[in-house]
């Protein structure tokens, strides 16, 4: 999936002097205290092994498994363990000492915060809205798809489709891509879904066999078995994403308890691959926008 083995084994040997080494001790009360001596420093001579478990979003799942195979090239005695069960699991897991990081596909709000979760961004990606290969609308202004979602548009022939009632699909409640979509598009609490899924997949799949269906989903995992809709004449590519452009994007974010700087050795040595250059080029390699420039720089 990541090219270039070259590319990643320099990658590699570069992380392994940035993040230091530490030993495996005995086993700890939660994920937050794995990878520290009894006196709370790393050992500099042994080399990193353990384990990460990441829980959350399951629209990152693409992105977090290709660079949970990059990482692990690089720290061959490190597992990263993944759970998809949604960006409010994820963030609960971290803050209750069950998991190392909190996948989430939405910004953590004020009550996550001030429970000692921290944001820590490493991608921004775009919400595709989609449709049935059928359907011949390209495109929808903002106030056309807001009307939509809260029923006040129920047939396409509405806003230059053909006459045909409008399928309104979308997210189960607490996905964080229905919570950045609605508060994105100012409908929080307001959307008349004809069905509420619990995966991006059921998403893409429920609109692609459904004449007439709408919905969204994370851009890097819509394909070609839907249509994908410009908004406002902006259609969600990276340009417009960075350019601010296109109205539906969001931040993909790894939440811990506590800074990075307060982590662990494995921990640590995770954001460093992450945020570094082979990290931030793994998010383009899936279509996201990466946080950082190809050398790692703000």
């Amino acid at each position: 999936m990541i090219k270039g083995r070259k590319r990643v084994l320099a990658a590699c040997a570069f992380l392994l002097v940035l993040s230091g080494s530490a030993g495996w001790g005995n086993a700890p009360d939660s994920p937050q205290e794995r990878g520290r001596s009894e006196s709370g420093t790393l050992g500099e001579t042994e080399e990193l092994s353990g384990s990460i478990l990441l829980v959350g979003s399951t629209s990152m799942e693409t992105y977090v498994r290709a660079l949970a195979e990059g990482y692990m090239e690089c720290h061959p005695n490190i597992n990263v363990n993944a759970e998809f069960a949604g960006s409010g699991a994820g963030i609960e897991a971290v803050l209750g000492g069950t998991a190392d990081i909190g996948n989430s596909s939405r910004s953590l709000n004020r009550e996550e915060k001030e429970k000692g979760a921290v944001e820590n961004v490493v991608a921004i990606d775009g919400i595709a809205v989609c449709v049935d290969r059928g359907n011949r609308v390209g495109g929808l202004t903002r106030q056309q798809l807001k009307d939509i979602y809260t029923g006040a548009v129920t047939n396409w022939s509405e806003v230059g489709g053909q006459d045909a009632p409008v399928v309104v699909v979308g997210r189960e409640a607490g996905s964080g891509t229905r919570k950045a979509f609605e508060k994105l598009l100012d409908v929080e609490d307001r959307c008349a879904y004809a069905n509420e899924l619990d995966s991006e997949g059921a998403v893409m799949a429920r609109v692609a066999a459904t004449p007439g269906a709408i919905g969204y989903v994370s851009l890097q995992v819509a394909d070609e078995h839907v249509n994908i809709l410009a908004l406002d004449g902006i259609v969600p590519a990276a340009g417009n994403l960075k350019d601010g452009k296109y109205i539906l994007s969001r931040p993909f974010v790894m939440a811990t308890f506590g800074e990075i700087s307060e982590q662990n050795a494995l921990v640590k040595s995770w954001f460093d691959y992450v945020l570094g250059g082979e990290g931030q080029r793994v998010a383009v390699s899936v279509g996201l926008l990466p946080v950082k420039d190809g050398s790692g720089a703000e």
